[in-house]
């Protein structure tokens, strides 16, 4: 028995031996500028790397919790305590989830105490929305038209690709990849301030709107609401700050939707959703 552990011992080195071997020369060998972490590091400190381009959804949701935690213990997303108001954006946020394109992802759909007419997203089903948005919406297809929109750059994975894009740029990631901590700072600032390609945009209202749709809500909702931002005017929240133009958005959505069936659905009766907020007032 002794024998037999000693050989599987020896056995184990060996490969741990090669393991190291080949990843020396891969650094050694690969001609390519690097940056951030290196192998070596990663080695000798045990350093968390992430693999941004072939980040698995499992990788995705566990940092995107990270940067949850973050934006919370920053303060940049002060999350409102109110639970009724919070259970009710909950209950509309799942309800789109389900029939998203990512529909297994854990969503997170968390109210944030801002009067600001404002919502964002980050990786992992992480979804925020302004207790000012919610009172400038005028019924709950107008607030599902947003919250559609924020789950469409998930399904999107605009986050991840946004991320990728910022590390390339900052010079920060490496063969190995990028480090956890480099890796939650720039989401916690892609989250807060919502530097979307304007493509990213583009593809979150498509997806949104087929959201609205199959999860049962009426698609004037999304029209409407932006209806209402475009006359803010120049004025207008920071939810369009870095968006494509308002009145582009407005025609891409009217082209979509049928005259006939932008009414059909529910979420139309502002009686009723102003009844859900009242604790917001």
């Amino acid at each position: 028995m002794f024998k037999f552990f000693s050989w599987r011992s020896r056995k184990s080195w060996f490969y741990t031996l090669i393991s190291i071997t080949c990843v020396a020369s891969i650094c050694i060998t690969n001609i390519k500028p690097s940056y951030g972490v290196s192998w070596f590091d990663i080695l000798q400190q045990g350093i968390q790397v992430i693999q941004v381009s072939s980040m698995s959804d499992k990788q995705e949701v566990a940092l995107g919790k990270d940067i949850n935690q973050q934006l919370i213990k920053s303060g940049q997303a002060k999350i409102y305590r109110n639970q009724q108001i919070n259970n009710y954006i909950n209950r509309i946020g799942q309800r789109l989830a389900k029939h998203s394109e990512r529909p297994n992802l854990p969503y997170t759909f968390q109210v944030v105490n801002d009067k600001n007419i404002n919502a964002f997203a980050t990786m992992g089903g992480y979804v925020y929305v302004h207790t000012g948005l919610i009172l400038a919406a005028e019924n709950e297809a107008e607030l599902a038209s947003v919250i559609g929109h924020e789950i469409g750059h998930i399904v999107g994975r605009h986050a991840v690709e946004g991320m990728r894009e910022r590390a390339i740029s900052q010079g920060i990631l490496s063969v190995a990849g990028l480090d956890q901590t480099a890796a939650v700072n720039i989401g916690v600032d892609l989250a807060i301030n919502r530097p979307n390609r304007r493509e990213d945009e583009r593809e979150a209202d498509q997806l949104g709107l087929t959201n609205l749709r199959k999860a049962g809500y009426a698609p004037s909702g999304m029209v409407s609401f932006m209806q209402k931002l475009l006359k803010q005017g120049s004025s207008g929240p920071k939810i369009l700050s870095t968006h494509p133009s308002t009145a582009e958005r407005i025609e891409t959505l009217k082209s979509q939707i049928e005259p006939a069936s932008a009414n059909v659905g529910s979420g139309l009766n502002s009686k009723e959703y102003k009844h859900h907020i009242r604790s917001l007032r």
